[in-house]
């Protein structure tokens, strides 16, 4: 898989991208990463292979690999009620809730019930500090005033929700009994040799030599150059596009019965498969067609930032691209569609 009939370097100055970072797949296997420009503006920064960029919702991609490794590990059920392994909190109840409970696989797949209220999980504010899970699930927030409730029922509409993978989050660090971060180290990162993979809540925590600087559509330095969404499971990934396309491979490794980290391909075959009648939703990833040709993707949009993952997992190709840029429109209409167009 090659760029072909595009001019990266024409499309980055046409769209005002300072960096930008490119991992292929083919014949499930690693080929190759092109980089291209800075990771700050006028500075001498080159992206490389281990540049770091803010991945935000391809967060929830992770998440749905690290809850099928303890599905796996018989840690908790998929389609058993959350509240059964909750402790920290729990999902209220109410007359949502009485003919169908809150499962793993509605959060995995937006269809819990749970509509993020308006407003709620915005960017990291240095002057207030990250909140705990526990007060984000509470509305004792700045990042999130109204408490988090069940307002439908359960399985019966599709609603994106920040606020489920928070519910994620809870429940892998009541079970685990541990940071939902270290969690995912050792499960995640360490196994797959992920080592530029970070789940960063405050600017301590932002080495930033090798992390790439945000930047708005006219390619200027959003302010605090470092956008921090202090939401792990949601939205909270720093990571590089290698690192990336690694978990990529990991999926695809499973479905051949060779996961590095002991995932089931039956299990992981779920994660790929349509969700509740919904034909566009996995667990943790979007569906597109159907057999050979099931395209899933996962989709990363914050302030400074932009990135999307594509994989043919049945035909063994894909593409993780990453931009330090906060372009303003829908990837597909900007230069990550032109690359995704160029390499399909």
């Amino acid at each position: 898989m090659k760029l072909k009939d595009i001019n990266v370097h024409e499309q980055m100055k046409h769209y005002h991208v300072n960096g930008l970072s490119i991992s292929f797949i083919e014949k499930s296997r690693i080929t190759g990463t092109e980089n291209y420009g800075l990771l700050e503006s006028s500075s001498d920064r080159n992206v490389s292979n281990d540049s770091i960029f803010n991945a935000c919702s391809i967060s929830k991609f992770l998440t749905g690999m690290l809850a099928l490794k303890l599905l796996e590990d018989g840690h908790f059920g998929l389609d058993e009620d959350v509240n059964k392994r909750l402790v920290t909190w729990k999902v209220p109840e109410n007359e949502y809730t009485k003919n169908k409970k809150v499962t793993l696989r509605n959060l995995l797949s937006h269809q819990s019930g749970i509509k993020d209220p308006k407003g709620s999980f915005s960017e990291l504010r240095s002057d207030i500090g990250p909140p705990s899970m526990l007060e984000l699930l509470q509305g004792k927030s700045h990042y999130c005033k109204v408490p988090i409730e069940v307002t439908f029922e359960p399985e019966s509409e599709f609603h994106y929700s920040d606020a489920g993978y928070c519910i994620v989050q809870q429940l892998i660090e009541d079970v685990m009994k541990k940071p939902f971060y270290q969690v995912m180290n050792e499960y995640i990162f360490k196994p797959l040799r992920m080592e530029s993979s970070f789940l960063p809540t405050t600017m301590l925590e932002i080495d930033n030599n090798k992390f790439s600087c945000g930047h708005d559509r006219n390619g200027q330095l959003v302010e605090g150059k470092y956008p921090i969404y202090p939401y792990p499971s949601a939205s909270g990934l720093w990571t590089s596009s290698l690192d990336l396309a690694l978990i990529v491979l990991e999926l695809m490794n499973a479905l051949n019965g060779e996961s590095e980290i002991g995932i089931s391909k039956s299990l992981v075959q779920e994660m790929i498969t349509p969700q509740r009648g919904k034909c566009w939703t996995g667990l943790g990833v979007f569906l597109e067609g159907s057999a050979e040709d099931l395209e899933i993707t996962s989709m990363g949009w914050g302030i400074g930032f932009q990135c999307m993952l594509v994989a043919y997992p049945n035909l063994g190709k894909g593409a993780v691209i990453m931009t330090n840029a906060e372009l303003g429109v829908h990837q597909m209409d900007g230069i990550i569609g032109e690359i995704y167009k160029s390499i399909r």
